[in-house]
């Protein structure tokens, strides 16, 4: 990597790096900028999944002799492994692209002063190396096998039922050999894969609190209301795929529930509100950072295009509105003309916002989270009922 672009952030990535990422490049699994994503998302789905299937048909438990929940019906393993597992893959490199421009933007409109660029630079620099960090990939294992085991695992619901993972003795969580193979591989993966979109998140965040310590740049008349900071809106595009993997691992969770165990799909509007929620907290909380910093350069915009505004109308309303300009002066179309600029510019400074996300973003996030688990709406009512009540709506 060029030093210079790596110093202005033109190869800012949260995604290229760590133990894991080193180890799939080593084994050809990836390139240095995200190549093979086709192959690496069928082999680890297929590592994750398939040995599952193999194993379950070999002790008669893929499609239902001997057991409640069988393989096949186990709609929250396939969810995970065949959609969200796949789904936190190519996030990456949405992910990667997306966030290179975002960076680049802080440079490229000027925000960053020249006397706080070696502050930019340490932010960049600090980034980079939490994310290679070896002890945090360490810890998210250890994360994964000693409290998954036994917090998450040991009071599993799944193991007070004959399954195709667990052999009787029920409630014993005696393991079949797939239950072997899930327990200690194909979870563990998709945990720690979803564990690291969380460490990454917390990267992102950490960047962003260390750039809005640096007095940036803002213009209070800047169109898209956040002082100039707009563009930090397209980072939470960058990361809806990974909003809309909590909503596949919920709606994978919700099926079995109501499919195997009777229960209804209201019956989880409080984890479903939970989830959305999580994923506002992940995406937008990062952007509260700016806050204090938009919220000044608003304040500061205020008072001066008000002292600017009362200035020049004092002077219009003198010229033109007391009889001191002359009726005919060629002026008076310009001079109008700018007060209605200057009107337009202090209305601008009075509709800053004080975090750079628009209200249309937020909703598009819930409805992406949402989307999985709307299909379950068919557990309440058929199809043709729906339909009727939706054209009632639109119609």
């Amino acid at each position: 990597m060029n030093q210079s672009e790596y110093l202005e952030g033109k190869n800012f990535s949260i995604v290229l790096g760590g133990p894991f990422f080193q180890l799939l490049h080593r084994v050809h699994l990836t390139g240095d900028a995200l190549e093979l994503i086709k192959l690496r998302t069928i082999i680890l789905s297929m590592i994750a999944w398939l040995p599952l299937l193999l194993l379950s048909m070999l002790k008669g438990q893929a499609w239902g002799e001997g057991s409640n929940l069988p393989f096949i019906e186990d709609f929250e393993v396939h969810v995970r492994f065949l959609l969200a597992l796949p789904l936190m893959i190519v996030a990456e490199l949405v992910v990667h692209q997306r966030m290179l421009a975002v960076v680049k933007q802080f440079q490229e409109r000027n925000l960053i002063p020249e006397t706080s660029s070696g502050q930019f630079h340490k932010a960049i620099q600090s980034a980079f190396r939490l994310r290679n960090s070896i002890f945090a990939e360490i810890c998210m294992v250890v994360i994964i096998y000693v409290i998954g085991y036994n917090v998450v695992w040991q009071q599993s619901i799944a193991l007070h039922t004959t399954a195709w993972f667990s052999e009787p003795p029920i409630g014993k969580g005696n393991l079949s050999l797939a239950g072997i193979w899930f327990r200690y591989l194909s979870l563990p993966l998709f945990q720690f894969l979803l564990l690291r979109w969380y460490f990454r998140m917390f990267i992102w965040t950490r960047f962003l609190f260390h750039v809005s310590r640096i007095k940036l740049r803002l213009v209070p008349t800047h169109p898209d209301h956040v002082g100039g900071l707009g563009f930090l809106s397209n980072s939470v595009y960058a990361f809806m795929p990974l909003a809309l993997v909590h909503g596949v691992i919920l709606s994978g969770l919700i099926s079995n529930h109501i499919f195997h165990q009777g229960a209804a799909l209201l019956d989880f509007k409080i984890e479903i509100i939970i989830i959305i929620l999580l994923v506002l907290i992940l995406l937008i909380v990062p952007l509260f950072s700016f806050s204090s910093q938009l919220s000044e350069v608003k304040r500061t915009g205020s008072l001066e295009y008000g002292k600017l505004a009362s200035s020049y109308v004092q002077a219009f309303e003198t010229r033109w509105m007391q009889g001191k300009g002359s009726a005919d002066d060629s002026r008076v179309g310009t001079e109008i003309q700018a007060l209605a600029d200057l009107a337009n510019s202090y209305k601008v400074v009075e509709s800053m916002q004080f975090v750079p996300i628009t209200r249309n973003t937020i909703i598009m996030l819930a409805v992406v989270t949402i989307a999985p688990v709307l299909p379950l709406v068919l557990t309440m009512m058929p199809l043709s009922e729906l339909i009727k009540i939706l054209a009632g709506v639109f119609f």
